[in-house]
């Protein structure tokens, strides 16, 4: 076959590859949302979405390319036509996935009222047979393509690196176009149907190249053969132990650590879905960079040898910690820069190291190839699990990146002589730097969720967050992973009393949705009625008593009580009623996954667990944003009555609905109906105010509900369409704005 056909040929091997990183990244970032949206925002289902992920991967790597010679001969068809129907049926998990994410649901529904830990139980079972066919098929693509690429260019001992190359490529693409523009224009569901596309356009472009090939190849196709893997391919695979180790390691340690730059850079980058898709972004940015670079320098036979590699990436991997350092004496918009691109060096130096040592490995064979990415692949499965349950809990961010990098100081130190005998003066270079970044990383630089930062402070680790509790009276401060969550307000007790009071019968029952400091918790147990509240976060849980002097006695009522979960989740696995739901979703507006506390979907949920007049109190923070709007069509969407008004400290709105008719008590009434010990409890924080003053003041700040509901303003909040959380394509048509009764409302953020 001539030079020129094969050329073109790993053109359009390259262009498919890309297609099929840049619909893997939609795949996971929206089969993730989904799962959260139907099994619960808990760190549980993100491992659980992860660990499938990357297995399926891993095993369909490995067996496709064990079994892709076997299959070829079997049905007498060439590999690239094989990998079609890969494609083909990746895309067909494309579509049928979000249909079986809503069967489960139903089934988890009809299970009836199961505790926590069943109830994950069966989310993961149903999570597990959901994706792990179609994530099976993702693994052998790899082994699949290598496999057609020894059909038409035996000699070739690089194709993992070429297609490695155009993945991570395509991957970094699909990260920025779901993030910053797919999902917002078109929704989740539109997003998905892109890539839907993307994988049939491969499966159509992949078969035509097959009937291509067959027209020009010279013998039949049902007689080519595989070559099979030689005994000399096994003996370099055991006697490239210490590679496959490596290998190993790369993949747990870069996934680890992923887990741990999110965590420690949110104060900096704050807790947007576009924080998150930057340092991804960044990532495959450096990953390709590396892995572009590697195969420049192997095309001129100079590639960096391992042992430098190793070293550098000891020397690196440290690095973001010197940036995320609190203390650095340089601008908030600079350091967001930094902790972005701290990680580049270390990035770009795995993309180089990964694709290297598999190629060196493997030499192009396609079964030596599946088993060994999938060595790398397990690595990925087991490093976030460790980082996110094992080190995070235990030692916090800092020195979870310190025993991260540990691998790559004692491989360093495996290679030390080795490097030592090439070049003393890079060598001695790389180990002052990584010592003297180690020292200092352990000993002198410190993280945003050190207690010495807040001092005095108590910091609370836990699987899902890092809690800081610190100040007095009334400036305690109440961080999760450095943001501010809240503080002590009245306008979080009047979250609790109002919609308590709005029913006319004596309410029996109250569910909190974020419990925050535990306020409007601690004010509706005040009316010594069934009070529930759930959170998220083990530890904020563990802090209510660094607020209130008196938690131990109210958790001690045999009513109340606070359950660590996802509020929605829990309303979908309970089948208990509440006359009372009312949260307060973590700020900022913005941040990710906050819709599935907005969204009408949700608001379809709550609905199923109001008793008959049952009153939704919804808290929005931000009353001058154009997401109010938003999220007032969406309550009106669910409930048919629905009242809003601003707090008594003029910020944020209050929305109360119902399904049943209702209206807001007078003054007297209210007061009438709150319990003694709820009357003190409204005026704690305001001793020269009465019940009545408070409560007044609310009222006088109603908002009509037309002037929410506007005739020109079609947008709100679902779990398809998170119009709160993805706002880009929004802020950069500045000029965008909706006019309300002469005022306008602008974006701001």
């Amino acid at each position: 076959m001539t030079s020129s056909r094969n050329k073109t040929y790993y053109h359009i091997l390259f262009a498919l590859f890309f297609v099929s990183g840049f619909c893997g990244l939609i795949y996971q970032v929206v089969w993730l949302r989904m799962a959260f949206a139907t099994f619960g925002v808990i760190t549980p289902i993100l491992s659980v979405v992860i660990s499938v992920f990357m297995l399926g991967l891993g095993l369909g790597s490995w067996l496709g390319g064990k079994y892709i010679e076997r299959l070829s001969n079997t049905t007498g068809q060439q590999p690239i036509l094989l990998y079609a129907v890969a494609e083909f049926f990746i895309g067909t998990g494309g579509m049928v996935i979000p249909l079986i994410f809503s069967a489960s649901q139903e089934l988890l529904l009809r299970a009836g009222n199961l505790d926590s830990f069943r109830y994950l139980v069966l989310s993961a079972i149903l999570l597990g047979i959901s994706l792990f066919p179609f994530c099976l098929f993702m693994g052998t693509t790899f082994p699949f393509v290598a496999a057609f690429i020894k059909r038409f260019d035996k000699p070739q001992k690089t194709s993992f690196s070429y297609l490695y190359l155009a993945n991570v490529l395509g991957a970094m693409a699909g990260v920025i176009a779901a993030a910053y523009f797919l999902i917002e224009l078109y929704g989740l569901r539109g997003a998905l149907h892109l890539a839907v596309f993307g994988n049939f356009f491969i499966a159509l472009v992949s078969i035509a190249l097959h009937r291509h090939y067959l027209w020009h190849v010279s013998e039949a196709p049902v007689e080519e053969k595989l070559p099979a893997p030689s005994i000399g391919t096994e003996k370099v695979i055991r006697k490239s132990g210490i590679y496959l180790s490596i290998l190993f390691m790369t993949g747990f340690v870069s996934m680890g650590m992923e887990v741990v730059w999110t965590r420690a850079f949110t104060p900096v980058l704050s807790t947007t879905i576009y924080a998150f898709a930057s340092i991804l972004a960044v990532y495959f940015l450096a990953t390709w960079t590396g892995s572009w670079l590697y195969r420049r320098h192997n095309q001129t036979q100079n590639s960096i040898e391992v042992p430098f590699l190793i070293a550098g990436l000891a020397v690196f991997s440290l690095l973001p910690e010197v940036f995320a350092d609190p203390r650095l004496p340089v601008s908030f918009s600079m350091k967001a820069a930094a902790v972005r691109l701290s990680i580049f060096p270390f990035c770009c130096l795995l993309g180089y190291l990964t694709p290297k040592l598999i190629d060196e490995i493997c030499a192009g064979e396609p079964a030596t190839m599946g088993r060994v990415y999938a060595i790398n692949i397990i690595g990925c499965i087991f490093g976030p699990l460790f980082a996110a349950y094992v080190l995070l809990p235990a030692v916090g961010v800092r020195f979870a990146l310190i025993i991260l990098s540990a691998p790559f100081f004692a491989y360093y130190g495996y290679y030390f002589k080795s490097a030592w005998m090439r070049n003393r003066r890079i060598t001695a270079s790389a180990a002052l730097l990584s010592g003297i970044i180690f020292v200092c990383s352990a000993r002198v630089l410190i993280s945003y969720e050190d207690a010495a930062f807040f001092f005095p402070a108590v910091v609370r680790r836990d699987y899902a967050a890092t809690v800081i509790s610190y100040g007095s009276g009334m400036r305690k401060v109440l961080l999760v992973n450095g943001i501010g969550i809240t503080r002590l307000t009245p306008v979080t007790k009047m979250m609790a009393h109002v919609p308590l009071a709005i029913r006319e019968n004596k309410p029996t029952s109250i569910c909190v949705i974020c419990l925050g400091m535990g306020t409007s918790f601690r004010s509706a147990a005040s009316w010594d009625i069934d009070t529930t509240a759930v959170e998220l976060v083990p530890s904020v849980k563990d802090a209510f008593g660094f607020y209130f002097e008196d938690a131990e006695e109210i958790l001690r009522k045999p009513n109340a009580r606070i359950i660590v979960d996802d509020g929605r989740r829990f309303l979908m696995r309970t089948q208990k009623k509440f006359d009372v739901v009312t949260l307060d979703p973590s700020p900022p507006i913005t941040s990710s996954f906050s819709s599935l506390l907005y969204s009408q979907d949700f608001y379809r949920i709550v609905k199923t667990r109001l008793e008959e007049g049952g009153i939704l109190a919804q808290w929005f923070p931000a009353a001058d944003t154009i997401e109010v709007l938003a999220v007032a069509r969406s309550i009106a969407a669910e409930f048919p009555y629905v009242a809003a008004y601003s707090s008594i400290e003029g910020w944020g709105v209050h929305f109360f609905a119902s399904n049943q008719y209702f209206e807001m008590p007078d003054i007297e009434t209210f007061v009438a109906r709150l319990p003694e010990r709820a009357k003190e409890d409204l005026v704690e924080w305001n001793k020269d105010r009465t019940p009545q003053e408070l409560y007044g003041i609310m009222l006088q700040r109603e908002i009509p509900l037309k002037a929410l509901l506007l005739p020109n303003f079609k947008f709100s909040i679902t779990d398809d369409r998170p119009f709160n959380e993805y706002f880009y394509v929004r802020d950069i048509l500045r000029n965008w704005a909706i006019e309300t009764g002469g005022v306008l409302i602008k974006q701001e953020r």
